[in-house]
């Protein structure tokens, strides 16, 4: 049968063809009203994803960045391509941008929040995660502690250092750097400048190790008169306090080199047996 002949097939296709005019229509008009000036972007309104207010993120380089990426109308700006241009800037972690109906973006930042400076040079967040950031900006309250440890450790060591301030709190000590070697040896120097040589996690935890140290610094430095300059705790049964220039090893390990001033000092009766 030919459909031009046919009625009801002329009059289906007459319908879609409409239908199809007044979508074109629609969206031509669409297009046409969301450039006109109605629907321009007024304002940018910036506010932190928490309840802290932002610290770290300075005016002048977001300012710059958003000028940069909020281009179009309300309905035309590309909110992915604001988010990642705010995430250039130095301090933010993470942005989320929202239209706000009639005429607002609100971009929300969460910061980087420095808990301790890595060895290379870069911070490491409260998350811990590496990232680059101006140094006298991160210590603005007071110097970082510092840890290092080998490519990918961050996180292990960041736990390690928080768990050894928990540890030392009851002597009140900090830790002001806390390095993991290329063998996973371990070694904590604390505020008041002793040094613990606490070994390789084997038989005897790294914890456990600090602990021993918390309950013997009251005798200990009551018998020595002064705090501990080095304290070896690579030991099973006790631990040595010497006053010995340290050198590292080509292990990670470390090993003593006596001066003049090696005390010799035993925490335990009795020598222990050997090191861990």
């Amino acid at each position: 049968m030919n459909p031009w002949r046919d009625a009801r097939a002329l009059g289906r296709i007459s319908a879609g063809l409409g239908a199809v005019a007044l979508v074109c229509l629609v969206s031509a008009a669409a297009i046409w009203a969301m450039g006109r000036p109605v629907f321009d972007l007024r304002t940018v309104i910036v506010e932190p994803i928490d309840e802290r207010p932002l610290r770290y993120v300075a005016e002048g380089p977001l300012e710059q960045a958003l000028r940069a990426a909020v281009k179009g109308s309300f309905f035309s700006t590309e909110l992915e391509a604001v988010r990642e241009r705010v995430q250039t800037v130095s301090w933010v972690r993470h942005a989320s941008v929202r239209r706000v109906w009639p005429d607002r973006l609100e971009v929300r930042i969460e910061e980087h929040r420095p808990l301790a400076l890595w060895h290379d040079g870069r911070l490491v967040n409260t998350y811990r995660e590496l990232f680059a950031a101006n140094l006298d900006e991160a210590e603005e309250d007071g110097p970082l502690p510092q840890l290092s440890g080998p490519p990918g450790s961050e996180a292990e060591v960041v736990e390690r250092f928080l768990a050894a301030s928990r540890l030392v709190e009851p002597l009140a000590r900090v830790p002001v750097s806390v390095s993991m070697s290329a063998r996973r040896a371990w070694r904590m120097q604390l505020d008041d400048g002793t040094v613990l040589l606490l070994g390789r996690e084997r038989s005897k935890s790294i914890d456990s190790r600090i602990a021993r140290w918390v309950d013997a610094y009251p005798t200990t430095t009551e018998r020595l008169g002064h705090r501990a300059g080095v304290v070896d705790m690579r030991y099973q049964n006790g631990f040595a306090i010497r006053a010995l220039a340290q050198i590292e090893t080509s292990d990670g390990e470390e090993q003593s080199t006596p001066s003049t001033a090696d005390t010799g000092a035993r925490a335990r009766p009795g020598s222990p047996k050997s090191r861990e």
